[in-house]
């Protein structure tokens, strides 16, 4: 099972995901590729895979990566490879992209539930950025911005969660993921004399 998780900067995204893998131990968040030097505490296969430029563009050229994007002249990718092994493993594989990123991937018919994060109002989303306090205010617009453009992209999604508060929302991925793991596809997995039946 793969599940796609997107919502714009400010929207609570991270809390709930956080929450979600300690919910559910049978999940791996992705990891991805990135040409970006690492911070202080970051750890190579942890938080990212740590590459050159030459060999992200490598596995650019290969097709390698279900999505990649260009942020800050910095490269970003997930790989197929990484993910498929880890469902292999028999592990799901939740995935924290963009909007730019669910499409790249719906262009390639990937499987998976997408799932959009909404604030309850572009009002509480301005409020919510403004309470960081780690932006001045044009760099707050220019998010505001960005986060009205990636709102304009919901019907890419299979299911709106509006965060109002995160205990709420929680909640309703748990059950998008609970109702997923009834579905019929996801039983014959782990069923599959189910099919032998006379």
């Amino acid at each position: 099972m793969r599940i796609f998780i997107s919502g714009p900067s400010g929207v609570g995204k991270s809390s709930i995901i956080t929450e979600i893998l300690r919910r559910n131990q049978d999940f791996v968040l992705s990891i991805s590729y990135t040409t970006r030097p690492s911070r202080p505490r970051e750890l190579d296969g942890k938080d990212y895979f740590f590459v050159t430029r030459e060999i992200f563009e490598d596995m650019k050229s290969r097709n390698e990566f279900l999505e990649w994007a260009r942020v800050h002249d910095n490269l970003y990718g997930t790989s197929l490879s990484w993910m498929e092994g880890r469902e292999r493993q028999g592990r799901n594989i939740l995935l924290d992209i963009d909007v730019q990123g669910v499409r790249q991937a719906q262009q390639k018919n990937s499987p998976g539930v997408y799932i959009f994060i909404l604030p309850p109002s572009i009002e509480e989303l301005a409020r919510r950025l403004a309470r960081r306090g780690t932006e001045d205010d044009e760099a707050l617009r220019i998010r505001l911005r960005n986060a009205k453009n990636e709102l304009r992209s919901w019907g890419m999604y299979d299911y709106l969660v509006v965060n109002d508060d995160i205990a709420g929302a929680v909640r309703d991925v748990q059950s998008i993921i609970s109702a997923l793991r009834c579905s019929r596809e996801e039983i014959i997995e782990r069923i599959p004399w189910l099919r032998e039946i006379e």
